[in-house]
């Protein structure tokens, strides 16, 4: 496939059929089908609203990322592999089932998951094709993550796109005990959660250093969040939800912790954790804080990055980013968190890709610093995790940008439509 073909499809996974006016919602289309071809329309960078006279936003973020590096550093992508990889979603440590050093994994949206050697060996591990449902471009095999027993208990987890309903599950999974293979037959699905429209799945677990596991739900899809699902407490779409699976079976699939915020609230979701997300795609855990991330996506102007508190409102539909979503009609942003920082759709930035914090040794260039990208312009940007101020470019040309992962020695690599893996590394 051509690169622009790919990176069109990449935009409609991330952005998610972002309209040309804010304020007017697309139509759903009638019945699933196969994926729309990638069109201008899909993805316009339209004319930015500026912030609302009337309204009352949340505090200033931090400003659009910074052409001129400042500290952090510049660094270096290397490519890792000769392969090239289709439509990667998700890559992360994966132990060697025979002892030997550990390798990776590499997750692919048409609901096959790799493992890849220390030696550079591929081997598909758990093939879900016939589950996952592709019929958007958004939708798929979106993330996958080993439990924190997972030594002990051999337990995987996925969340993916499955019809007949339009829903996204929640499942776990467990590997073979002589071997890498995930077990087919092992599955058991833990959430599902019905999914009105084919875009905007969110899609990321995390386990915290709580050991609860957190996962990241878009606001159902179209555009606007025309159900208003963000705000709505009632629903988990919208939001980050927070649920104990560590007793998980097919009677009890999980639990809700007590010290949720909206545990036991009338008329709210016990899961939620926090709220006023559109499409929260990738989020991670400072390994030396605990602190969550997460990058945003925006509707047609504003991308965002905001560190997820308990009970926190992040905002949308009200506002998109830092500025009101509607500014004609004015907006009220008491009670809103404000993300720690922004940037717009100038230069033919379109759609944020969160990562991690860098807590590795092998690049002092980054060293304590939240990494993010931007799925068109292909720029990554760093910001201080200790001293947030204004980001810093620290690398460009990353074509069709989709996710962060993390090597087998703990260094921080790059996932691209039709593309190696890439390293992250010091600048020579």
């Amino acid at each position: 496939m051509r690169r622009a073909a790919l990176s069109a499809i990449l935009v409609a996974l991330l952005t998610g059929c972002r309209g040309s006016a804010p304020s007017t919602p697309a139509a759903p289309a009638a019945s699933p089908g196969p994926a729309a071809s990638p069109s201008a329309t899909a993805r316009p960078p339209t004319a930015e609203p500026s912030a609302s006279a009337t309204g009352t936003p949340p505090p200033p973020a931090a400003g659009t990322p910074a052409a001129t590096p400042r500290e952090p550093r510049p660094v270096t992508l290397v490519p890792v592999s000769g392969r090239n990889w289709t439509r990667p979603t998700e890559s992360g440590v994966y132990p060697s089932a025979s002892g030997g050093p550990p390798g990776t994994f590499v997750a692919e949206q048409d609901g096959v998951v790799y493992e890849v050697a220390a030696d550079g060996q591929v081997t598909p591990i758990l093939d879900l094709r016939d589950r996952v449902l592709r019929s958007g471009n958004e939708e798929g095999l979106l993330s996958v993550a080993l439990d924190p027993g997972f030594a002990a208990n051999r337990h995987v987890w996925i969340y993916y796109s499955a019809g007949n309903p339009r829903r996204t599950v929640l499942a776990r999974f467990t590997r073979e005990a002589s071997s890498g293979t995930i077990d087919r037959a092992s599955q058991l699905v833990v959430l599902e959660q019905a999914q009105p429209f084919a875009n905007h799945n969110g899609g990321a677990i995390r386990f915290g250093p709580d050991g609860m596991l957190y996962l990241g739900f878009g606001d159902g899809g179209s555009q606007g969040d025309p159900n208003g699902n963000g705000q709505n407490l009632g629903t988990l779409l919208g939001k980050i939800i927070r649920i104990d699976v560590r007793g998980a079976s097919a009677d009890r699939p999980y639990a809700i912790p007590a010290n949720n915020p909206f545990a036991g609230r009338s008329g709210a979701r016990g899961e939620i954790w926090a709220f006023g997300f559109r499409n929260p795609w990738r989020m991670s855990f400072d390994a030396a804080t605990g602190a969550l991330w997460v990058g945003d996506v925006g509707q047609g102007s504003v991308e965002e990055v905001d560190i997820v508190t308990r009970g926190a409102n992040y905002g949308w539909n009200v506002m998109e980013g830092d500025r009101c979503y509607r500014p004609s009609s004015g907006c009220d942003g008491s009670g809103l968190t404000a993300p720690l920082a922004t940037y717009t759709h100038a230069s033919g930035r379109c759609s944020i890709v969160g990562g991690p914090v860098y807590r590795g040794t092998r690049v002092p260039e980054i060293a304590g610093a939240y990494l993010y990208g931007d799925t068109c312009s292909g720029e990554v940007w760093a910001v201080s995790a200790a001293n947030p101020g204004t980001p810093v470019r620290i690398a460009t040309g990353v074509p069709t940008f989709t996710s962060f992962g993390t090597s087998a020695d703990g260094e921080v690599i790059l996932l691209t439509f039709g593309q190696p893996i890439r390293r992250i590394t010091s600048t020579p």
